[in-house]
């Protein structure tokens, strides 16, 4: 076999001329991206493999012997016959020309029947491979227990006792490697090995399907015909050969006393007492996205574009715009982009968190009948609610979906939950044009964001989306285990980073573009940076748009000005607004004052006397078209161009559909 680096895997000799490239592989919930963490520290960087949109996270493990080592986190996935993108993202890493140098194949000590098939395959291609044994105590305590030496010898390659949370048992792993790419240990597991001669099991064909299909495995989906009668042997014959590892280890003992997440489970995954704990840590996450966050986002935001722009346009020599542009166009995007920072990472650590603990595994099968109306489990309900807190980390979130199809479904719903930035604009419309019912309307708003998420994920799954499969969610259960925050810390840390760097690009850039547009005058009777809104490229642009609008009661540039603000940030159309009509914002959106009286004028004219309708049409708009320009970014990031500009076009003619539908209907009411 050879290499990604052209090198036999099995040489006498370590080539030191390349870096050794290692992969990290294993069933879900083994620790696998754990010991990710653990080994490469905070140097990692996370792209999507090439015309997918599966995450694969790389990173450098530097050791003490081989030094700097390429590591790559592989998608989990209980089987290489694969039915997802990213079970055919791991199964593609060992068919192609760049398998890696070793594979790590990680085994969970309390449940190998199951992790065996996959490295029964791993080794069917030829690839050589080490066994990292995680969870060990946790199978301890039930009384199983599976010795390094005696599993090794049965398998034939390196085995080492791992904690992924810790890292022990680090040094162990990186002599198995070394001792396998020098060839002083195979790292070839022999299938044939342990056939004492007799009779392979003959099971008739359906049993055959369902036994394979319950290791995660055979895409019985694909047709009959040799290449499924090819599967299904290739499956047999592997089971047949975890069948025989499993019966040379100890039996696992009787269930005895109840373990401690036994207990746990017994109230956490009780219908009666479940689901409120549920609804308890959704609430904290929603109150950890809003009240938390929005204070030290504020801080973060005023400091870049209060004290430091000030400090910048004092020190910028050159004619005064040049100091505006770097200020207000330059610096308020990396303003924009660092006041997000603190909420992507406690939503990040709040996450991981949850799921270090154990408790994200039980949180998905307590929402689970609930997503099941928009083939999703229940493991997309976290992204969708912190989405009413803020859309960019929700759609973060996605990550700890297993499929990548419902990830990119859920990131496209994501959207529709209507984030606080949006609240503003809806107390200022509530209150100027309803102001006895302001309350209601608000809550009507947040139902309809609800509705909308349902809808759009029922049209999704019948159109774009007939591929995904809704089976019954089967989990896992990890162990309960204490939470490494310092790990956690850092990996939130790393996360940030990446979408400090990737997404606050595109933000800043644009947001540099807005500027020079409100910033270039139409007329000469103005000099640069030095317009009215009304008199620059930015205002005559929001007055070609505006004819737009006129079905939906609100044709008028004012409006479509803020609304196209409110493409880079929801939390300024307010600002927006009360800039077009050259007065002061309100500090408090529900005393709006001569902003409210204005607008009321405003929209009583366009809508020919119908102000109430047109602007529950215009909240509704704010409501459904694209949430921010941090959004759009997360998004590209993530589910890249092609994705994200198809979901602003839908978004767009979504929003304009509905707020000519409410407009048409209210003005008759």
């Amino acid at each position: 076999m050879t290499s990604c680096h052209g090198t036999p895997s099995g040489s006498a000799g370590i080539a030191s001329t390349s870096t050794v490239h290692i992969a990290l592989v294993g069933n879900p919930n083994v620790g696998k991206s754990t010991l990710f963490n653990t080994l490469t520290g905070s140097d990692q960087k996370t792209t999507n493999a090439p015309g997918t949109t599966v995450e694969l996270t790389t990173g450098t493990w530097v050791t003490p012997i081989l030094g700097a080592m390429a590591l790559t986190d592989l998608p989990g996935t209980y089987s290489l016959l694969a039915r997802s993108p990213d079970e055919q993202v791991t199964a593609g890493f060992f068919a192609g020309q760049t398998r890696p140098d070793v594979a790590i194949v990680l085994l969970e000590a309390g449940a190998l029947s199951r992790s065996l098939y996959l490295l029964a395959q791993v080794a069917d291609t030829g690839q050589d491979a080490v066994v990292a044994l995680t969870m060990a105590d946790v199978a301890r305590a039930r009384g199983i227990v599976v010795e390094e030496e005696g599993l090794a010898d049965v398998l034939g390659i390196p085995v080492v006792e791992i904690d992924p949370r810790t890292g022990r048992g680090a040094p162990e792993l990186e002599a198995a490697i070394r001792d396998v790419l020098s060839g002083a240990r195979s790292g070839r597991v022999d299938l044939r090995a342990h056939d004492d001669g007799a009779e392979p099991l003959v099971l008739a064909a359906p049993a055959k399907a369902a036994r394979a299909g319950a290791a995660g495995g055979l895409p019985l989906e694909r047709g009959a015909g040799s290449g499924l009668e090819a599967d299904l042997a290739r499956a047999e014959r592997l089971f047949g050969w975890v069948d025989r590892v499993t019966s040379m280890l100890p039996a696992a003992p009787s269930a005895g006393n109840p373990t401690r997440s036994d207990r746990l489970d017994r109230v956490l995954l009780d219908p009666i007492f479940g689901v409120p704990v549920f609804l308890a840590v959704l609430w904290a996450l929603f109150q950890l996205s809003t009240a938390v966050a929005n204070p030290i986002m504020g801080l973060a935001e005023s400091f870049v574009n209060g004290t430091l722009a000030d400090l910048v346009r004092g020190a910028v020599p050159g004619p005064a715009w040049l100091g505006g542009f770097l200020a207000d166009g330059v610096l308020a995007g990396v303003g924009t982009v660092l006041s997000f920072a603190p909420l992507m990472g406690l939503m990040f650590f709040a996450i991981a968190l949850m799921e270090d603990s154990g408790y994200l595994a039980r949180a998905a099968f307590v929402a689970d009948k609930a997503m099941r109306a928009i083939g999703l489990d229940g493991r997309a309900m976290i992204p969708l609610i912190v989405g009413f807190g803020c859309n960019v980390p929700a759609l973060a979130a996605t990550r700890t979906l297993p499929n990548a199809r419902q990830r990119l479904l859920t990131g496209l719903l994501v959207p529709y939950a209507s984030c606080a930035a949006r609240l503003t604009v809806y107390i200022l419309l509530a209150s100027v044009f309803f102001p006895r019912h302001a309350g209601t309307v608000i809550f009507l708003m947040y139902v309809a964001s609800i509705v909308l998420i349902i809808l759009g994920g029922l049209v999704m799954r019948a159109t774009l989306f007939r591929d995904i499969v809704r089976e019954p969610l089967i989990l896992a259960l990890p162990a309960y285990q204490r939470p490494r925050v310092l790990a956690l810390a850092r990996s939130a840390g790393t996360r940030v980073w990446t979408f400090v760097t990737k997404a606050g690009t595109i933000i800043i850039a644009t947001l540099a573009v807005m500027w020079i547009l409100q910033a270039i005058p139409v007329s000469s009777e103005h000099a640069v940076a030095d317009v009215p809104v009304a008199e620059s490229a930015y205002g005559r642009i929001a007055q070609g748009i505006a004819p737009v609008f006129a079905p939906a009661g609100f044709d008028d540039w004012h409006a479509s000005a803020a609304l196209v603000t409110g493409f880079v940030a929801k939390e300024v159309v307010v600002g927006a607004l009360a800039q077009s009509y050259a007065v002061s914002e309100p500090e408090d959106p529900a005393i709006a004052g001569n902003l409210g009286a204005q607008m009321h004028a405003t929209f009583v004219k366009t809508s020919d006397g119908h102000p109430g309708a047109a602007a529950a049409a215009f909240m509704v708009f704010v409501l459904a078209y694209t949430p921010c320009l941090a959004t759009i970014a997360e998004q590209k990031r993530m589910f890249g161009l092609r994705w994200t500009s198809g979901a602003v076009a839908v978004q767009l003619i979504v929003a304009w559909v509905l707020a000519v539908g409410v407009f048409q209907v209210g003005r008759l009411l």
